[in-house]
């Protein structure tokens, strides 16, 4: 159980001795996160973990960060579990590196009837221009279509094409045609270079996760928990607006803790059937087309039940549809809606749609990884992952508080923010001679499991988040997108 006091735990395994320790680095890097997310700072010295050299290595403290975002998810959802079954004591906390760092690159590991995904399509990488660096993401058709649009270039365009045409622009031309164009291009800069820069000026002076009061009204009281294995958001309803990786993680979290989580995606955007089966653990997915009277009436028969809606679309890009937080809570009391964005919904970029690779290369952590030949990227897409953790671990705080105040709450985090908080040092030191003796991490078999499914046997990464008597597995594989009703579980 989590006191005030450490536990000091040593377990002996065939090959090895681990003593869970806590050391001060891992203490700083996680009542960072918990301080971000209003937790109770005599719970963090309870917090065990499991050192392992070898694990997300990097010149950036990567290591440290992912730890900080999965511990404080933990801890989180251990909190929540102990309140709801009227514990006094919160059950403790195992962060492990090796579950960590399989986990931060778990559609690496997915495999699909032996199948690989493709994680990149061809015109998603670096590119060499006339005075620097851009990456550009082409991954859906839409994206690939304005990219090359914006140069203008045929549908049928070569890497080789793009390549030459690129070569002959500056970056800074390249990112503002390609964004004007509605594509996705970034000019690499130095991590001094974003320090000064407009967006990375507004970034900066936001915290880590933004919490702000929506209402004062009193939200729908969930029933106590009971029952092996305990589940902090059981009976939690979430309506899941979300993509590619960030928010799906964190929404795949709260599906392992117990929470019906009901993805909603509109029919006519494209979805990579792959990437949606390593994040799909444990959720239905349906499509409803909010532009159709139809569809509008269901999804407000969805929210008139829900307790949480997530969402990942660019800042405002769900207006229209009276999806703001403001507009949600009006009809919807006590609701807490948890938003994620890449840049963060100010300063002049934040407009503006974003993934973890663009957001690397434009805060300088490219250029910090790379070498003078090439720009470089994290041996995960950790702010996508972190940041998802921490988007959870946001939600689960939040719902804490309200069975307390019984008020709505918002909830806002950017993967610029998060890059901040890596490239700035506070998550701890480099991971180089960082770390004390320990296991190595050479294999993640340990953090791998197989799951039969409808869309075939499935490989995939076991979630990192765990504490005493909390879940292993999901309960349930991932179906095929967009195929469930639209209804509550």
């Amino acid at each position: 159980m989590i006191s005030a006091r450490p536990v000091h735990v040593c377990i002996a395994t065939p090959d090895i001795l681990i003593e869970s320790i806590l050391h001060s680095s891992v203490m700083t890097d996680i009542k960072v996160a918990w301080a971000a997310l209003g937790g109770d700072p005599a719970l963090v010295p309870g917090i065990s973990t499991v050192a392992r050299h070898g694990a997300l290595e990097a010149r950036l403290p990567v290591r440290e960060l992912a730890r900080a975002c999965v511990g404080a998810c933990a801890l989180a959802a251990a909190e929540l579990g102990a309140r709801r079954a009227g514990r006094a004591e919160v059950p403790g906390v195992r962060v492990d590196d090796g579950a960590v760092a399989t986990a931060f690159v778990s559609e690496r590991h997915l495999l699909i009837d032996g199948r690989a995904p493709v994680s990149f399509a061809p015109l998603s990488r670096f590119w060499r221009t006339a005075d620097g660096w851009v990456r550009t993401h082409a991954n859906y058709p839409h994206h690939r279509a304005r990219l090359l649009d914006a140069l203008r270039l045929p549908g049928d365009a070569s890497v080789a094409d793009v390549a030459d045409m690129l070569a002959e622009r500056s970056a800074s031309e390249v990112e503002e045609t390609v964004y004007g164009a509605g594509g996705l291009a970034v000019a690499l800069r130095t991590a001094a270079e974003w320090a000064v820069h407009p967006q990375g000026v507004a970034v900066a002076g936001r915290p880590l996760v933004e919490r702000e009061r929506l209402d004062t009204a009193r939200a729908r009281a969930l029933p106590p928990l009971d029952g092996d294995p305990l589940l902090p958001a059981a009976g939690v309803r979430v309506l899941d607006l979300t993509r590619v990786i960030a928010g799906p993680v964190a929404t795949r979290t709260l599906a392992l803790l117990g929470a019906d989580v009901l993805r909603v995606d509109a029919p006519q955007l494209p979805e990579d059937p792959d990437a949606h089966a390593d994040t799909g653990f444990g959720k239905r997915s349906t499509r409803l087309d909010l532009g159709l009277a139809a569809d509008r009436r269901t999804f407000e028969e969805l929210l008139g039940q829900a307790d949480v809606v997530v969402t990942g679309y660019r800042p405002g890009a769900l207006d229209r549809f009276r999806l703001s937080p403001g507009a949600l809570a009006g009809r919807r009391p006590g609701l807490i809606v948890a938003q994620l964005s890449a840049w963060g919904a100010y300063g002049p970029w934040g407009g503006r749609r974003g993934f973890d690779s663009l957001v690397q290369v434009a805060t300088g952590i490219a250029a910090t990884e790379g070498s003078p030949e090439r720009p470089g990227a994290l041996p995960a897409q950790a702010l996508d992952h972190g940041t998802g953790y921490l988007l959870a671990a946001s939600v689960l705080r939040a719902l804490t508080d309200r069975s307390e105040e019984g008020c709505g709450l918002v909830l806002r985090l950017a993967l610029a923010r998060t890059a901040a908080w890596l490239t700035a040092g506070e998550a701890g030191e480099s991971v180089s001679g960082s770390e004390p003796s320990g296991a190595a991490y050479n294999q993640p078999d340990a953090w791998l499991v197989e799951t039969g499914s409808g869309i075939g046997r499935l490989r995939h990464a076991l979630s990192p988040v765990s504490f005493a008597g909390g879940p292993v597995n999901w309960a349930r594989p991932p179906g095929r997108w967009g195929t469930d009703p639209a209804r509550w579980a």
